[in-house]
């Protein structure tokens, strides 16, 4: 009776793996269809560009991947297989694209470092010590540009009078009501303490062993240099008159602005911000409009067909 059990099972679970194999594409298809007006006029751009660049902008965004890998094990004391690694990330960056900002790529994660025999628990923390860390990398940039060129971006004449003060106040009500929820809801308290306190233990662990700690906070410098490097090699391949540095704190500024917007990949929300910033470093709407659609056609929409073609084959590998 249990080798009839344990069929029965295998039946009923590999009709559920094929279709996990076919969904990213699925998905990558009514994806393009939606956007298929960007994708034209982005190929019409990419056309017209200067091809060095353009080659430039497509090797930094391969090297977003290892850096991606790179902080992924610097963020957890256990060895992670590299091969296996470096391949979820790539099917991580498709699987981001594919679902609400950074969930799809948490999912990913989590799952490939169960599987590699890591506890939920202590996955989870490393997941979230990579996000602080990138955070952190992220917005240390972003300041650090900030205050090297205070004059970069003049957002005064693109924002409508008075908008800055309802979005502080938003903030505000947001990051109180969370912190309200904790303080009330006694499970959810105790889950956040527990967590946290793994957390803690895991980076400390982290923290011990220079060669993690290395990989985690040089990754986690490397990936946004890399992503605002990709945007900077496609604006001189355009023609963008702006200085690379300007490019640069346009590209984290708009990131950062648009973090916690759950969009997926972004799409529509990052490319709007990063439009606005351009312009907000003194380049034309027209040619910063220009400059965002080829720059969302090398780091998404190139990559999204065989990054799902990838995680297809990891979820039929059993890699994730």
């Amino acid at each position: 009776m249990s080798a009839i059990r344990l069929l029965d099972g295998v039946r009923r679970w590999v009709p559920v793996r094929r279709i996990l194999c076919l969904l990213p594409l699925v998905l990558v298809l009514v994806v393009a269809v939606r956007h298929r007006f960007v994708l034209v006029e982005g190929f019409a751009r990419l056309a017209t560009a200067r091809w060095p660049w353009l080659v430039a902008a497509i090797g930094v965004t391969c090297l977003t991947w290892v850096a991606a890998a790179v902080t992924r094990q610097g963020a957890l004391v256990d060895r992670l297989p590299a091969g296996r690694l470096l391949a979820t990330q790539f099917a991580a960056g498709a699987a981001n694209h594919l679902l609400p900002t950074g969930l799809g790529a948490s999912a990913v994660n989590l799952r490939f470092m169960t599987v590699c025999g890591v506890s939920l628990t202590r996955s989870s923390a490393a997941l979230a010590l990579y996000m602080v860390a990138e955070s952190v990398a992220r917005v240390g940039l972003l300041l650090a540009l900030l205050f090297a060129f205070p004059e970069a971006l003049r957002l005064a004449p693109l924002l409508p009078q008075g908008a800055s003060t309802p979005l502080l106040f938003t903030v505000a009500a947001v990051v109180c009501g969370a912190m309200v929820a904790l303080l009330l809801v006694r499970r959810l308290r105790a889950a956040v303490s527990g967590f946290v306190r793994t957390a803690l233990s895991e980076a400390r662990s982290v923290h011990t062993r220079p060669t993690r700690a290395l990989a985690l906070w040089g990754g986690s410098l490397a990936f946004p240099v890399l992503q605002a490097t990709g945007l900077v090699a496609v604006g001189l391949a355009l023609g963008l008159d702006i200085p690379v540095a300007h490019m640069a704190l346009a590209y984290l500024a708009a990131t950062v602005a648009v973090a916690l917007i759950p969009t997926p990949g972004g799409l529509g929300s990052v490319d709007a911000a990063l439009v606005v910033a351009l312009v907000a470093a003194g380049g034309p709407v027209a040619l910063a409009t220009a400059v965002v659609l080829a720059y969302r056609i090398i780091t998404l929409w190139l990559p999204l067909l065989p990054g799902a073609l990838t995680l297809g084959a990891l979820v039929r590998l059993k890699v994730i």
